[in-house]
């Protein structure tokens, strides 16, 4: 694969030709945030979280969406930047009812702990305080719409990976909510495999174990990578026994 250079904060560095900038930035151990993207699951863009300013442009572009060019000069962590990043962050904790005191992910929050790392200490904007509702209808499951940052990890991986397609989302805007099975309560899906993916991909506290106390609902953030490794050897060593066993036939 042909390797490219591009300028990433002053400093050269090279990548892969095909690969997105978020990726090359991840490879050079930079924390550029994201709540929308995850490894494993296809890119949506849709948090704006991960924005760079990119030279000869003055729009700012999300690095997990923008293939990395040669020639490319990137800026990833400008105040122009930082104060985007801070204000998305704002908008979505004044968009639902997030009081991480009582949540069961306090402290193991994606979303708590991007306002922390970007010094967000209060909101500037008006608080919505949409009337949210729960789903408690799973056997094992809870839904909070109250935390949902609507990231769409959940619809992904049950799309992609679990291959149920239970989660979707409805309306628009502010009145936007992630679905089961068209509206159905979640304990009557007819498609949910009860597998749990999508509980530990959220980033927040909306998708939770039932039963789960205040701050004591702990996700597995790398178990997506561990699955799709795990199949990935299973079907390497699935094709070599293919190769073998015709290898013995042709003999």
């Amino acid at each position: 694969m042909p390797v490219i250079t591009l300028t990433v904060d002053g400093e050269l560095v090279s990548a892969r030709h095909g690969q997105s900038l978020l990726e090359v930035l991840r490879d050079l151990g930079a924390d550029l945030p994201t709540l929308c993207q995850c490894p494993g699951l296809s890119v949506q863009g849709g948090c704006r979280l991960c924005l760079v300013e990119i030279s000869g442009t003055n729009k700012l572009l999300p690095a997990c969406t923008t293939e990395a060019a040669e020639g490319m000069a990137v800026t990833t962590g400008s105040e122009r930047l930082q104060e985007y990043r801070r204000m998305v962050v704002e908008l979505l904790l004044a968009e639902r009812n997030h009081t991480c005191a009582v949540c069961v992910s306090n402290g193991n929050c994606e979303l708590q702990a991007l306002a922390a790392n970007l010094g967000v200490d209060h909101v500037r904007f008006s608080y919505q305080y949409p009337v949210m509702s729960m789903d408690l209808s799973h056997e094992r499951f809870g839904l909070d719409h109250n935390r949902c940052v609507l990231c769409l990890r959940c619809q992904r991986v049950c799309d992609e990976v679990e291959g149920a397609h239970t989660w979707d989302v409805m309306a628009r805007g502010g009145m936007s909510r992630v679905i089961t099975d068209m509206r159905r309560p979640w304990g009557e899906s007819s498609t949910c495999t009860g597998c749990g993916k999508c509980v530990q991909i959220c980033p927040t506290g909306a998708l939770f174990d039932k039963g789960m106390s205040v701050s004591e609902m702990e996700k597995e953030r790398g178990f997506l990578e561990r699955i799709l490794a795990g199949r990935s050897r299973h079907q390497s060593k699935g094709q070599g026994h293919g190769r073998s066993r015709k290898g013995n036939g042709d003999e």
